[in-house]
């Protein structure tokens, strides 16, 4: 089958080791299925695989790819949930994802197929496209989380999110302002502060920008370089999620203002099946969707990671095993122009 797939980790140049390519057909283990990969998400964590990071160098060759939307063996429409098997009576499937992904438990997905259990394909809604589905499960599905479960927020609640237009802020955006939260955005640039207008954000900063007043929650995302003002914005009581560390994992603790005020910082990661099921439900109602930047045909994975890696995306870049690139490009402005006004 023909695949996107790293020859070899390399930490120094890590978009040299991209092909386009074939790899043998996924083994389907009894009681597994295979899938038809239609739309593949490119996701942060392919850089890192690309890098080397968490996965041993005897794994490689390896097919990129951490979610996917694409039909079962009964033509039904599906995304891959990232956890393939979860030990008897686990309520919270996320506590054992981190060492499941990094031990490469689960398949790449940017190839023609995958093979999964059964209990892993959760559904896709109707009204989305294959292009936007693509983008639920490691984007929107952790974002959902953040906001609803980690901060447990509700509406009439002010959220800051740290960043504007990646493929995660623009999920936190929808969502937040989707959920009756009063949603602050800060953006780097006038054209991504604006994008978070479009989207929903009551307002919006530029970076390290003193608040109005003391919001509720801050999802942080970036790490070293905003974690300072997330800290310094959030209210006594308040909580600060941390979902990532994209400009480093070693900010001044600031330990002080933690204790002093009371601030729960927290942890976040993925989602569990259960609130895949409350997101969907959700966006069916409020009928928010993802935010596709650009749909590319799968031979131009390289320059697609490139944009990713230099941070040149506007919500999500998404791979089409379309013959036609071109055509699903079109559809996907299209359908971005009828609900971003």
């Amino acid at each position: 089958m023909k695949a996107v797939f790293a020859t070899t980790p390399d930490p120094d140049d890590p978009l040299s080791a991209v092909v386009v390519g074939h790899r043998p057909d996924p083994e389907v283990p009894q009681g597994w299925v295979r899938v038809r990969v239609r739309a593949a998400s490119l996701n942060h964590k392919d850089l890192w695989t690309l890098r080397g990071v968490g996965i041993n160098r005897d794994q490689y060759p390896r097919i990129l790819g951490c979610e996917a939307a694409g039909e079962g063996p009964d033509g039904a429409r599906v995304v891959l949930y990232p956890l393939l098997d979860s030990p008897p009576g686990m309520s919270d499937e996320t506590l054992v994802m981190p060492a499941a992904q990094l031990v490469g438990a689960r398949p790449g997905t940017l190839a023609e197929y995958f093979a999964a259990p059964p209990e892993s394909l959760l559904p896709v809604p109707d009204h989305l496209s294959w292009e936007e589905a693509a983008c639920l499960v490691c984007t929107w599905l952790p974002a959902y989380r953040m906001l609803y479960t980690k901060a447990a927020l509700r509406p009439g609640d002010t959220v800051l999110v740290q960043g504007a237009a990646g493929g995660l802020s623009t999920a936190l955006i929808s969502l937040a302002a989707a959920g009756g939260l009063r949603t602050w955005v800060t953006g780097r640039s006038a054209d991504k502060r604006d994008l978070a207008r479009r989207l929903g954000a009551s307002d919006v900063f530029e970076p390290g920008a003193t608040l109005p007043e003391p919001v509720d929650a801050v999802i942080d995302s970036v790490g070293k370089e905003t974690w300072t003002h997330s800290l310094r914005s959030v209210r006594h009581g308040g909580t600060v999620v941390v979902a990532g560390a994209t400009t480093g994992d070693v900010p001044p603790a600031r330990l002080h203002r933690v204790y002093f005020h009371q601030i729960n910082v927290v942890g976040s990661f993925s989602g569990t099946r259960e609130e895949y099921r409350r997101m969907v439900t959700f966006m069916r109602t409020t009928g928010i969707r993802p935010l596709v930047d650009d749909v590319l045909p799968i031979q131009e994975a390289r320059a697609a990671l490139k944009r990713l890696a230099d941070g040149d995306v506007r919500g999500n870049l998404v791979l089409t095993w379309s013959e036609d690139g071109q055509e699903s490009r079109s559809e996907a402005a299209r359908r971005l122009s009828v609900w971003i006004p």
